[in-house]
């Protein structure tokens, strides 16, 4: 009983400090009025918020008769996190503020074969690196979220099973809690990506999103009013490993046909490399631009397999919206109109043609440092 007493307390304070973000300046009363909590309640942690520095009181606005409301917003500096990104060949790590916003980022290669414990120990140093320069100030800092390609459990931190990076059962929120002594998130990198769009992207008003995304993976995330869709081992959205075709390329995971074979940079590049030396995937995109037949080829077939995913995605979770995200797509503006074109011209189901906006990310390159940031401030004001 006093379990579920504390989680729906946690959880008040979180809707509480939700309403005060988005819809500052608001009155107690209003807030009590949307939702649905006492004013009694909402006073206690209006109070509780406010000693601990994280909200003010503004002027006080007349609210019918003679009556006086106070108005209540956010102290924007009062409480900072860092975005971590995770790929395969990058760490990305970036300061977000309460509003959300990316107030400094930097980012750093990382080489294919570097061992967890580097990597873990480059993210602290580049943490230390920032509070060295006073970017940003240590007491501000209330955790890190981490966003990376892969099946993680969220609850305890550890990356079950990452192909990109080569990793398997790292104990990375634990190890980065004993370097930092911050708590730590970690997470898919689009489930992340897809929060950050819905809550300041591309998204913002939907209550079904999916985002997809393309790039050294294939993958997608669904957010269902406002909260990440999750699956059983938090592994829904790894459409990556779908089968397309049972006797196509072998995948390496170890099966024939799984669908990023023929999508991902990788692929696409050790492909290209059978018939050319191509090392960068703008050295394929300029091979076809030049006329060349195969590079023509092996691109067209990933944007017909970029637009049967949209549609498989359309019919199995029928979103409202479907975010078009990912490296290729930040490299290459124009897929964008190239996969829409395909989308409704020949693929997705016609019932479903106008069920859904067809978006581009606007987040980019942001969009994983600002959702890690913001699900590290979620676990904060739900705990602390």
């Amino acid at each position: 009983m006093k379990h579920d007493q504390d989680f729906i307390k946690r959880q008040n304070r979180l809707t509480v400090f939700e309403m005060i973000k988005s819809h500052s300046p608001i009155s107690r009363a209003m807030i009590a009025k949307q939702t649905g909590m006492s004013p009694t309640t909402v006073g206690r942690i209006v109070a509780e918020l406010t000693e601990q520095g994280y909200i003010l009181e503004s002027e006080q606005v007349s609210e019918g008769l003679g009556r006086k409301s106070t108005l209540l917003g956010m102290v924007d500096a009062s409480v900072i996190t860092i975005g971590v990104e995770l790929d395969r060949h990058e760490i990305s790590v970036g300061v977000v503020d309460l509003q959300g916003n990316l107030v400094h980022s930097e980012r750093h290669d990382r080489a294919l074969e570097e061992a967890p414990a580097v990597t873990v120990q480059r993210i602290a140093d580049e943490l230390n690196g920032m509070l060295n320069r006073n970017i940003v100030a240590r007491k501000q800092v209330v955790g890190i979220g981490v966003g990376l390609p892969g099946i993680v459990n969220n609850d305890n931190g550890v990356v079950v099973f990452s192909v990109q990076l080569g990793w398997k059962n790292v104990q990375l929120g634990e190890s980065l809690e004993k370097l930092t002594g911050l708590k730590v998130n970690v997470d898919n990198e689009l489930k992340v990506k897809a929060l950050a769009e819905q809550l300041k992207g591309s998204a913002i008003g939907s209550s079904r999103t999916a985002l997809l995304g393309f790039g050294n993976g294939v993958g997608s995330a669904l957010i269902v009013e406002g909260e990440i869709y999750r699956g059983e081992m938090n592994s829904a959205g790894e459409i990556g490993h779908t089968t397309v075709d049972p006797n196509g390329t072998l995948c390496e995971c170890g099966k024939a046909g799984c669908l990023q074979s023929y999508i991902t940079i990788p692929s696409l590049l050790q492909e290209a490399n059978q018939i050319a030396p191509i090392q960068t995937v703008e050295e394929l995109f300029a091979a076809r631009d030049a006329g060349e037949r195969w590079a023509i080829h092996l691109i067209d077939r990933a944007l017909t397999y970029m637009a049967i995913t949209v549609n498989n995605v359309v019919c199995m979770y029928n979103p409202d919206s479907v975010i078009f995200s990912g490296e290729l797509a930040d490299k290459f503006p124009g897929l964008y109109e190239e996969v829409k074109e395909r989308c409704m011209s020949r693929f997705v189901w016609e019932p479903l043609q106008d069920s859904f906006r067809f978006v581009r990310s606007e987040l980019n390159v942001a969009g994983v440092m600002i959702g890690s940031g913001l699900l590290a401030q979620t676990q904060f004001f739900k705990l602390d």
